[in-house]
């Protein structure tokens, strides 16, 4: 189907379709996508680098291992929210376009990272502080469920469909984007500021800075053009003569169908590739696929750092700084991995990673001790296998669901998994490692990429499918 984008003068269109005001428009809508999800990313992993520092000052001083027990209490409340989220912000976004629910979303986060940012003590008023603490996390955890479901569809339906792996990686790059600025931020932090400086209002610092960030991002997103995809299904949808595209006051990202960035023809997929998936096994698999990527990235991302200083003693300065440089593997591994899966396809990709994290989860997890290169080292190999299945989360659900339904399907698929193996991970670990059963949470990890194993096995490979020919 062919869009136009509303123009007092028609233009021509460059080489290959698109002509340079729309390309340039797609880049900036690409990037201001990207930019405000790292910044809600930094938000939200800025909460769990500062645990120890949050629970002593927000919750009851005098018990410490309750107190961090029950930080991460509040981690994983503000994931059972995204579910909820992802849902209602799903529909808004299939309803009325991915680009206002961004919008939305980004006001959200950056309200209650204020709030977090400027919250009293315990010490001043007492288990208030606690309980305002669980509603700010709330309002971000709702606010992230529809954030996550329509920036993977978003940057998936924008992407060139022979590199929508690639591209769609970028969602996860964010993701551990995020965690490195947060653990940078806490690196800064804890090595200029005395103990009692950070415990006092240095922990502050990154919530009020995420806050002051969020507003460029938001000044970027407003100027986003619509998915084509989305606008060709509503095309698709309306009533015959209607004039709400030609009305439309958001432009599309082309102005013809661009061959070069055409997804493959229904013909160059077997009949079990193109027929469509029951809507219940479609979310089960996605919700299984999602599982194993979160429980193992909230572990290397989220915790480990927290175990590294409180269980094997490790200086909060070199636990932050070995965090820092994995990721840096980390992000470099994502767009590697988008890009093999654009030209093997996406099962092999998702093969690595699940059977690799099953089988170097207790090996890594063991190696860490109060030396710092040893957390390097150990996060570095997880996350270099954790991006064979992050980095193709956004391309593999956009092709398994279809335009009409597929952000509230991501919604509800993505953020019920991280809500039950994402948010939760970080207080199962320290469970078990309070009761000295570490090796329970290894087996809760392996037990998540065993479910992601069995969905990559399942779902149909449609590595460069047309997403207007999903059903």
């Amino acid at each position: 189907m062919t869009t136009t984008t509303h123009s007092s003068a028609p233009r021509r269109p460059a080489a290959g379709g698109l002509d340079p005001q729309a390309r340039r428009r797609q880049r900036k809508s690409f990037f201001a996508s990207i930019v405000g999800q790292l910044l809600e990313w930094y938000e939200w992993s800025a909460y769990a680098v500062f645990a120890p520092y949050i629970a002593a000052a927000l919750f009851n001083p005098d018990d410490t291992v309750s107190g961090l027990l029950a930080t991460f209490g509040v981690f994983a409340i503000g994931f059972l929210f995204r579910p909820l989220g992802g849902i209602v912000f799903g529909r808004i976004a299939d309803r009325r376009g991915r680009r206002f629910v961004l919008v939305t979303t980004m006001l959200l986060m950056a309200g209650a990272s204020v709030a977090i940012g400027l919250l009293p003590t315990f010490a001043s008023i007492g288990l208030a502080a606690s309980l305002l603490l669980l509603l700010a996390r709330i309002v971000q955890g709702f606010a992230h469920g529809g954030e996550s479901a329509t920036a993977n569809t978003y940057i998936a339906e924008i992407s060139p469909a022979r590199s929508r792996g690639l591209w769609g990686s970028a969602v996860f790059m964010t993701i551990f984007g995020g965690a490195f600025l947060a653990f940078v931020v806490g690196g800064i932090i804890t090595g200029s500021l005395a103990e009692p400086q950070v415990q006092s209002w240095g922990w502050r610092i990154p919530f009020l800075l995420g806050a002051v960030l969020a507003v460029v991002a938001l000044w970027l997103r407003v100027g986003m053009v619509e998915s084509e995809v989305f606008e060709a299904e509503e095309d698709a949808e309306a009533p015959a003569g209607s004039s709400d595209a030609a009305d439309s006051p958001v432009p599309t990202a082309r102005t013809e169908r661009d061959p070069a960035q055409d997804g493959l023809p229904a013909e160059s997929f077997s009949a079990r590739a193109l027929a469509p998936l029951p809507p219940a096994l479609s979310l089960v698999l996605v919700f299984f696929l999602v599982s194993g990527v979160a429980a193992s990235n909230y572990t290397w991302t989220s915790y480990v750092s927290t175990y590294a200083q409180t269980q094997e003693g490790m200086d909060p300065n070199g636990a932050y700084w070995s965090l820092v440089a994995a990721l840096v593997v980390g992000l470099a591994s994502l767009p590697f991995w988008g890009w093999v899966s654009d030209r093997v396809g996406r099962k092999p990709v998702l093969y690595v990673f699940s059977i690799g994290i099953i089988v170097t989860v207790f090996p890594l997890t063991g190696f860490i001790d109060d030396r710092p290169w040893t957390l390097f080292v150990s996060t570095s190999i997880a996350l270099f296998l954790l991006s064979a299945g992050a980095g193709l989360l956004a391309c593999v659900m956009a092709e398994t669901f279809p335009t009409s339904s597929r952000t509230a399907m991501i919604g509800f698929a993505y953020s019920m998994a991280t809500a039950v193996f994402g948010g939760t991970t970080p207080y199962v670990n320290q469970l078990a490692v309070s009761q000295g059963v570490p090796w329970a949470s290894n087996l809760f990890i392996a037990f998540a990429a065993a479910l992601a194993l069995w969905a990559a096995w399942r779902l149909p490979e449609r590595k460069g499918i047309d997403l207007t020919i999903v059903r």
